[in-house]
């Protein structure tokens, strides 16, 4: 990293004192806490980095909170991970309504940042040594912390640059919040890394975006699918906006084939699918452009193993659909305090359990089918959601759709679809069934489809299935 090079720019302006604004933040968490952990509650932007350096020249693990959470999941957190000082300014207490009982701000607009800085021997870290805890929302219960140390971080950081051959040529622009994974890794440890540039906006604002992919020649966005349909629907810019750039990326959530055509041809962009999870850093498999395949999220990334497994833990061969599992050196090392459900998710050979269901084709590129938890058991059919959604998705009236099982007492489970719409339409279910029937055999077509004006999602735009559960009696 080149100490006054200009990594990040943000809604503020340009960053070129990141490591001279660490060692004053670094100076004043030192006097705030003697614990091991620090949160870190902050807008998306270069402050961020700053305060993630700081909290490791200490020595300390940091902590990002997902300030879009609720006041009880955030009080959850900062007890949980053994935090009480948390890095952040004046404006996002305000956003959460002032700090809960466990926190202590160290609040950065009441720092002096001019003068010598306070430069003082950094804090060795070793490979194994704790770095992060990320705070997964999981599909039930309590959020879990994912304990990342610094060797599953520069193993990712690493992986992806022999991956895509990142240099400091490189200019990624950050939509996604940076106290997610990929926020974290891709968009802002990976730019520091090659001493490229990262531009950010704390706002998904469509126009904003697109100016700054054309004002600073982006070449290389990561996105969610809600996000690329956002773009394509602006009313703002064109081709012009994207003509450097190497790659489009999606992750978070299946890419539906409507939103990956209406960008292409708005854009002259195609976008390539990703995957991985908080567990692992977070990528283990990217789509290049070079190896596009239609809902492929590619190979799986240098030093990480892959395979998929049948429910009676037979290695499956291409072809066949199993649970993904994942190994290698970006994987975490557990679950903050719970030896017991760290255990669950590892098989006897050392593999990560993901919980999704994929397959191989003979090439070894990697097709996501679905959650394990998610799938439906039709009259002892294994049906996944997205086929429904990627249906339903392709009717001129639907912005987007979740689906979700039923009880039945005679087939087990029926689908029940939940439908967000554009603008203006006209909201028709017995249309939207005729419609699935022209395509999908009659055991998938939806029992009932029900219309939200929104559909439930976390930070990164996913869809909370379990907030739709929680709506139909006995759906759990």
């Amino acid at each position: 990293m080149r100490p006054f090079h200009t990594f990040m720019v943000d809604d503020q302006g340009s960053w070129t004192g990141t490591l001279v604004a660490a060692w004053h933040i670094a100076r004043a968490i030192e006097r705030s806490t003697d614990r091991e952990a620090v949160g870190l509650l902050l807008p998306t932007g270069g402050l961020f980095p700053a305060a993630l350096l700081a909290t490791w020249m200490t020595g300390k693990v940091a902590v990002p909170l997902n300030y879009l959470l609720s006041r009880e999941d955030l009080e959850y957190i900062v007890k949980d991970s053994g935090a009480d000082t948390v890095v952040t300014v004046g404006p996002m207490l305000d956003y959460i309504q002032g700090p809960t009982a466990s926190m202590k701000p160290l609040r950065l607009e009441s720092l002096k940042f001019g003068g010598v800085p306070p430069v003082r021997r950094a804090a060795r870290r070793g490979a194994d040594d704790l770095a992060v805890l990320l705070y997964t929302s999981g599909t039930s219960g309590r959020p879990k912390g994912v304990m990342l140390s610094a060797g599953n971080l520069d193993a990712n950081v690493d992986q992806i640059i022999r991956w895509a051959s990142f240099d400091r040529h490189d200019v990624l622009l950050g939509v996604l919040p940076q106290f997610h994974s990929f926020g974290l890794t891709v968009l802002t440890l990976l730019p520091m890394v090659v001493a490229g540039k990262a531009v950010y906006t704390a706002r998904f604002l469509p126009r904003k975006v697109l100016d700054l992919a054309k004002q600073h020649a982006v070449t290389a966005f990561v996105a969610i699918p809600s996000m690329y349909n956002a773009l394509s629907a602006a009313k703002h810019g064109g081709k012009e906006c994207f003509e450097r750039l190497r790659y489009a990326v999606s992750g978070g959530e299946p890419l539906p084939d409507a939103v990956a055509a209406a960008f292409q041809e708005r854009f002259g962009v195609r976008i390539a699918e990703g995957y991985g999870l908080t567990e692992t850093s977070p990528v283990t498999n990217w789509c290049l452009p070079s190896e596009w395949r239609h809902r492929s999220v590619g190979r799986p990334l240098p030093d990480v193993q892959e395979r998929i497994v049948a429910p009676d833990g037979r290695v499956l061969p291409a072809g066949e659909d199993g649970e993904i599992r994942i190994k290698g050196p970006n994987v975490m090392h557990g679950y903050w305090n719970l030896p017991e459900e760290t255990a669950k998710v590892f098989d006897e050979n050392g593999f990560f359990r993901t919980g999704d269901m994929g397959r191989f084709d003979r090439d070894g590129h990697l097709f996501i089918t679905g959650r394990i938890k998610e799938m439906l058991i039709i009259s002892g059919e294994n049906v996944f959601p997205r086929e429904i959604e990627e249906v339903l998705n392709r009717h001129p009236s639907v912005k987007d759709s979740a689906v979700i099982g039923l009880q039945d007492p005679s087939r087990g489970e029926v689908p029940l679809a939940f439908v967000e719409l554009h603008e203006g339409a006209t909201f028709d279910a017995t249309a939207l069934q005729h419609h699935c029937r022209a395509t999908l055999p009659a055991y998938k077509v939806p029992r009932d489809i029900r219309r939200l004006e929104a559909l439930p999602r976390n930070a990164t735009g996913k869809i909370v299935r379990r907030s739709l559960n929680a709506q139909m009696p006995g759906i759990a």
